[in-house]
């Protein structure tokens, strides 16, 4: 007993003489910094334990998006500070190195904290206290994820994770589920119908698409029929009528689930009043009772139709997307073992107008290539094409956005440019050969 007493002090005294070390040797920023690191490890277990879980309650839901983009912001404000003190170690390098005399460079070595880094320790403080106290308030969030079931078996590697699940919009997933699985009140002969809104790429068929493949779905619906449609012609309303474009089948009889339909119709342009009166009235005289529409479109005139309230999409916050991007492009490794690769991963993500196939296909690229001097060239190649092009036009990605002529480089031969005139969505392989 007097062992094991004495092994405890022992232990407990050592713990406190490094404590007191550790806060009397670090700064306050390195002591900050830390503290930000261990509170978004927390909240990082919490976020990825709910991503793996079936959660239908709506409040819940919501208090983990509020936790979920606290944690975005969390990352976001400590890597800015991180490459931030890149960008600084790289100007005394540069000026170490052009300097011969000997008081240069002591004066060159000397701390440095500028204005700018007194800015952006008060926003980790900041950033700290509100995550500290979300973290605080989360035991109840905890306690419910361990009576929720399992989705899916998670990865080891969030970046694979990610390909499970639509990154940030698991609250309006179920969201649309919850409206597809709602008994239909008795002798309610109106069709259901919600809108999803939203602009151009922001996600509202990859949405419908990740609730479709959802068994829960599939399993409540004889039939999943997906259009597309323009302007709502003679043509397609016969297209319509005949239910060519069958995307999920289920083999289950028809007769368990009384035949009911979804029916998810994406709207290519803009219609008016009556091609939309049209629309709405053939999917009701066609579909059976129990069935559901839904409807994508970039505008929003169609809210007045739903039988619903209308889901809007918007585009993801910076810090959400950094957080996506950064999961994407360094897969497995390590950030913090790699400053200046992260410091140009920042650089990139910010000029990419948190485009979701940007992401997709530049983090593919990058993590193929892990070299520093790969990387620096596509950030150059990006920030060229962005200051030439918009210094004379708009944006690039704001004009393949809105489907019009973009003139784009190519990074292997800068001399040439490549012209996208027109974007066709493509739903099948064959259609793509063809």
């Amino acid at each position: 007993m007097e062992l094991l007493l004495s092994a405890i002090l022992g232990d407990l005294t050592s713990r406190s003489i490094n404590f007191i070390i550790n806060k009397v040797s670090k700064p306050p920023a390195l002591a900050v910094e830390d503290s930000l690191q261990r509170v978004l490890l927390r909240a990082q277990v919490i976020i990825d334990e709910a991503m793996g879980k079936h959660i239908t309650n709506q409040a819940m839901l919501l208090r983990l998006n509020l936790l979920r983009d606290a944690m975005h912001r969390g990352h976001y404000v400590l890597d800015t500070f991180r490459c931030q003190h890149q960008d600084e170690d790289d100007d005394k390098d540069q000026a170490v190195s052009r300097s011969s005399s000997l008081s240069k460079i002591i004066s060159a070595k000397r701390p440095f904290f500028s204005s700018r880094g007194a800015q952006a320790l008060k926003e980790l403080q900041e950033t700290l206290e509100k995550l500290s106290s979300m973290i605080l308030d989360a035991n109840d969030i905890v306690m419910f994820l361990t009576r929720c079931s399992l989705l899916y078996r998670q990865p080891y590697s969030m970046h694979l994770q990610l390909s499970n699940c639509m990154f940030g919009r698991q609250m309006e997933v179920e969201l649309v589920i919850n409206f597809l699985l709602r008994s239909q009140s008795y002798g309610a002969e109106e069709l259901e119908f919600m809108p999803i809104v939203g602009p151009c790429q922001v996600g509202k068929s990859t949405l419908v698409t990740h609730v479709c493949k959802d068994g829960r779905v599939r399993g409540h619906f004889s039939k999943i029929l997906f259009f597309r449609i323009h302007g709502f012609t003679d043509d397609e309303l016969a297209t319509f009528r005949e239910g060519c474009a069958v995307k999920f089948q289920n083999h289950t009889s028809d007769m368990k689930k009384d035949g009911r339909l979804l029916v998810i119709i994406e709207l290519d342009g803009d219609l008016n009043e009556e091609a939309l009166d049209r629309l709405y009235f053939a999917s009701k005289q066609y579909a059976p009772r129990g069935s559901k529409l839904i409807v994508t479109s970039r505008f929003d005139n169609i809210v007045k139709f739903g039988s619903t309230q209308a889901l809007t999409l918007k585009y993801l916050s910076h810090e959400a997307y950094w957080y996506f991007f950064k999961t994407l492009t360094f897969g497995s490794m390590d950030p913090e073992m790699h400053p200046r690769l992260m410091h140009f991963a920042m650089e990139i993500a910010r000029m990419q107008k948190c485009s979701f196939v940007g992401a997709n296909i530049i983090s593919r690229l990058l993590r193929d290539n892990i070299d520093v001097q790969f990387w620096f060239k596509v950030l150059a190649f990006f920030k060229g094409l962005t200051q030439q092009r918009v210094s004379r036009f708009e944006h690039p990605l704001d004009l393949l956005r809105q489907n019009r002529p973009t003139h784009l480089g190519r990074m292997a031969t800068p001399s040439e440019d490549l012209v996208v005139y027109h974007q066709h969505q493509c739903y099948s392989e064959e259609e793509v050969l063809s």
